[in-house]
């Protein structure tokens, strides 16, 4: 088989390769290596899995800052997945891939091949995940993905694959790296520094030790940074034909018995039930056109609101190995992150609606302080002499701060070696991830209303242009920080060994056996104050204690020349239920250019904690069609109700439940690797994969319909009848349940085409591309969304969208002591409709759609990098990521980024240079 193939069946189609190999060229001597999904030595990397591996060229090409970053770039990576600007999000300060768009809960992320623990608090309050931000680049040799399940050598969590990040283990010498990097607005500057030092010679000295420090700082980005750039980050969409009542909008009076908080105040007649706006909103808001507020004060959020987080963070590493006799190897790796990130978000309302575990004083658990006639019948700015709502956002208080400072550390003993015919590894991990929020100006809402309503204790609270007249003894009383303190520890001592056993056809018989015992910890507390909702949040925490038991054993059987059939098998046992995992595979090389591949898998993830236990809540917020207010999903129903209502913020109180049941998978896959010329490889896989007995809340529309959603009082009137239980909907309940299953299917195509160009070096191309075919969720028998093409997934996604197709197009071109590269990235275009078939998600004031053709524009950005080799000691290298400044396409409905797509933040951010150096001592 030529060597060409024989890293294409390993690695599937590397993203880029360095050093180019040709197909004619003779194969050096390999020895026998350990491949991601499989626990069996083999003379060649071949396996029948389809795997991508990126190099630390890679990475250093792409002008990537981090790990995360490069791989959200893939074409494997999908909805779900979670980028550094995601800062609103329950997981803020972390990042995440999501293979296939099944979510990072689905994706089994491992640091030379091993677990780690996972970030110390949910995404949406429900999905555990493994932090990226926690991996030193610096250091990574190469990254291995995975792309079909991989339960039965590691357990749950592969159902949509693994990516195996492989850090140095054999560096002498030397190095540091410094790099430094700014948008073309002069902002969002980044410094990174890193050293790097081995000592010894595992074959002369007999051992090795290697130590890597990491340090970066990034500055925050407003969206108020972007307000020359069209659409990106505005919150005021009117000059794109939208309505006022947008998500990112606040402030403007809807009608009667309906408006929205505001910075002056607004303020309900009793009479009339209609809201009075306070005098002064030109002092306060930077929002000038005050059209549509009907008298209130216009506002929105990008006045405050961060696009990309200020970030400080230290990754340090090292790895000693020590090779006792020719057979015996001991090895210790330890490393250590601290990753500190802030994100502005805005002013807090003074009339939230929150949520918490029901208790004697509130059995329904939950408190809507906009139904509460919170201003006083004395207080001084109530003109009506009885007590009534107010609508107010407090910017008196100013804008929240959403601090994240995670520390992560591992620590990995261990034994390789050979014995009696067998290689065999055995490893103690312990790994624990801290994670303390601090949410600065949150209100303190016991002291707000007794100030709203009795001036004796606190004073008066004065809101608007008068609340200069609040006391700093209010404010202290008023103004808290919410903070909260999150552990999760993971321990696992695992043995595995391989040996071959007699002699096939093809070659002879490998087996593999191994086992694992490993004990999952999570405590994570709520934010102070929100378990009675006493301050404006909701309740979010999740604990949890999971030890679990496993076996597995493995089987390579080269049965004829040039045919390998394999098959593996892992029984897992839980605390509370047990699970086996088989997976089978085949690879069939008839000629040395061509391969055919197939597997079939079986996996599984256990309930999480935030989701199997009932100590366990959380609640979550996506937009929805108002069923009752809007209901053909694109007209307001007579009566009272708005455009708002077509597309309006709702919350959803999700409580964990110890009756689920695990999520079981079936993956299959097919495909061929060929090298049809000389310098061309090519690889072709068709996918698929099934999920069923998934853990998901009830759909948010589906909840929106439920008649024990909360929702306030403005019903609608119709011909002078009130229609009960028609006001704007505020609260629903998503309760976690074994209810649907999920099929995915696609193919990816990955093309390299290696150019021989005598003294002017050597150039590769490639081309890879990812296609999904179908993204269906059956919720029930009756009711099936299909997501492909579409903007959802948004109940359990970060609302990203899942295009139909995503490719990446590279070029690189070595020449003497020069290294050109580049790369375009393509994601297609999506309709913005949550689910195939509903109605335009986004709709312009006139009730066409708000995008045109009610699409998501595709995004293609072109990034370039170049590397010169001054000497053998010293490097410079310079990249522009986004280099025509391709602006992100708008996107109204996502909440992950104001007006554009998170996933899409290269467009947001703008054309972005970086300038860096390395340098070798010895």
């Amino acid at each position: 088989m030529a060597r060409s193939v024989r890293l294409v069946c390993a690695g599937g189609m590397l993203a880029t390769i360095a050093a180019p190999v040709f197909a004619q060229e003779a194969p050096a001597p390999m020895q026998r290596v350990e491949v991601t999904g499989s626990s069996i030595k083999r003379a060649t990397q071949e396996t029948a899995s389809p795997i991508q591996v990126i190099s630390k060229e890679d990475l250093m090409k792409s002008g990537k800052a981090t790990v995360a970053e490069y791989l959200q770039t893939l074409t494997v990576d999908g909805a779900g997945s979670l980028p550094t600007g995601f800062g609103n999000g329950f997981a803020a300060g972390s990042t995440a891939i999501s293979l296939r768009g099944l979510g990072a809960t689905s994706t089994l992320v491992l640091l030379n091949g091993r677990r780690m623990a996972p970030f110390a608090r949910a995404d949406d309050g429900q999905k555990s995940f493994t932090d990226l931000s926690t991996v030193p680049m610096q250091i990574v040799e190469r990254i291995e993905i995975l792309k079909d399940g991989a339960s039965s050598t590691y357990g749950a969590d592969a159902i949509a694959g693994v990516v195996n990040i492989i850090l140095r283990k054999d560096i002498e010498g030397l190095q540091v790296k410094g790099d430094t990097g700014w948008s073309r607005y002069d902002d969002g500057k980044q410094n990174k520094a890193s050293i790097t030092y081995g000592l010894g010679n595992l074959d002369e000295d007999k051992y090795n030790w290697v130590v890597n420090a990491e340090f970066t700082d990034s500055d925050r980005i407003k969206n108020s940074d972007r307000k020359d750039r069209g659409h990106i980050g505005k919150g005021d969409l009117r000059p794109y034909g939208f309505p006022v009542g947008t998500q990112f909008a606040g402030g403007y009076i809807a009608g009667n018995n309906n408006a929205s908080a505001g910075p002056a105040g607004a303020i309900r007649n009793p009479a009339t039930l209609d809201y009075v706006g306070l005098p002064g909103c030109s002092t306060l808001s930077a929002t000038k056109d005050q059209t549509g507020a009907n008298g209130g004060c216009l506002w929105h959020q990008d006045q405050f609101r961060d696009m990309q987080p200020e970030i400080e963070s230290v990754n340090l590493y090292t790895r000693g190995t020590w090779q006792v006799n020719g057979d015996t190897q001991v090895y210790a790796e330890a490393g250590y992150s601290k990753r500190d990130t802030a994100f502005t978000m805005t002013p807090p309302s003074i009339t939230p609606t929150v949520a918490f575990p029901p208790n004697a004083a509130n059995p329904l658990g939950f408190v809507n302080y906009g139904a509460l006639a919170l201003m006083g019948a004395n207080h001084p700015q109530n003109p009506y002499g009885v007590a009534t709502r107010v609508r107010y956002t407090a910017f008196d208080i100013g804008p929240s701060t959403r601090s994240a400072n995670n520390e992560f550390n591992r620590f990995v003993v261990g034994i390789k070696g050979a014995v009696a015919g067998w290689d065999y590894d055995a490893g103690l991990t312990h790994s624990k991830s801290k994670l303390h929020l601090d949410y600065s100006n949150m209100l303190n809402l016991n002291v707000l209303r007794t100030a709203m309503r009795d001036p004796t204790q606190y004073g008066w609270y004065y809101i608007g242009t008068e609340a200069s007249k609040n006391s700093a003894a209010l404010y202290s009383a008023l103004v808290t920080n919410a903070t909260s303190d999150s552990t999760t520890k993971l321990d696992v001592i695992d043995f595995h060994a391989s040996r071959e056993l007699f002699a096939l056809p093809g070659g002879n018989l490998g087996l593999a056996v191994g086992a694992e015992h490993r004990r999952e910890k999570l405590e994570n507390p709520s934010l102070s104050g929100s378990i009675d909702g006493s301050i404006n949040s909701s309740y979010v925490a999740a604990f949890g204690d999971n030890k679990v038991s496993a076996v597995f054993l493995e089987l390579a059987a080269p049965v004829l020349k040039g045919l390998e059939l394999s098959a593996a098998v892992r029984y897992d046992k839980y605390d509370s239920f047990n699970s086996t995992t088989p997976k089978a595979g085949f690879k069939w090389t008839p000629v040395k250019s061509f391969a055919l591949r197939g597997t079939y898998t079986e996996g599984f993830r256990a309930p999480g904690p935030a989701e199997g236990s009932p100590l366990s809540q959380s609640t979550g917020t996506s937009t929805v069609t108002d069923p009752i207010r809007c209901p053909n999903g694109k007209t307001p129903a007579p009566g009272g109700a708005t455009s708002t209502d077509c597309g309006i913020p709702v919350a959803a109180v999700k409580v964990g439940s110890s009756a689920l049941k695990p999520e079981t998978s079936k993956g299959s896959t097919l495909g061929i690797v060929w090298d049809p010329f000389d310098g061309t490889s090519l690889a072709l896989d068709a996918w698929k994969i099934k999920r069923s007995n998934e853990i998901n809340p009830l759909p948010y529309n589906e909840a929106a319909a439920l008649p024990t959603a909360i929702r306030n009082d403005n019903n609608l009137v119709v011909n002078g009848v009130v229609i009960p239980n028609s006001g704007t909907l505020v609260l629903t309940q998503a309760p976690y349940r074994n209810s649907s299953f999920t099929e995915v299917s696609g193919v990816d195509l990955d093309v390299k085409q290696r150019i021989r160009l005598g003294e002017y070096g050597r150039a590769t191309v490639g081309f890879v591309w990812t296609h999904t075919a179908t993204w269906k969720r059956h919720e029930s028998a009756t009711t099936v969304y299909q997501f492909n093409g579409t903007h959802g997934n948004c109940d359990t996604s970060n609302c990203a969208g899942t295009p139909k197709n995503k490719m990446n197009l590279n070029a690189s071109w070595d020449f003497r002591d020069w290294n050109v590269a580049g790369i375009v990235n393509y994601r297609d275009s999506m309709e913005n409709v949550k689910f195939a078939g509903d109605p335009c998600a986004s709709t312009l004031a006139n009730g066409q759609p708000g995008t045109n053709g009610c699409k998501i524009a595709s995004f293609t950005t072109l990034d370039l990098s170049a590397r010169y080799n001054v000497n053998q000691q010293f490097t410079v290298f310079a990249s522009i990521n986004n280099v025509t400044d391709k602006i992100a396409p708008l996107d109204p409905l996502t909440y992950g980024g104001m007006s554009y797509n998170p996933m899409d933040a290269s467009g947001a951010i703008g054309r972005y240079f970086k300038l860096g150096a390395q340098y070798k001592f010895f």
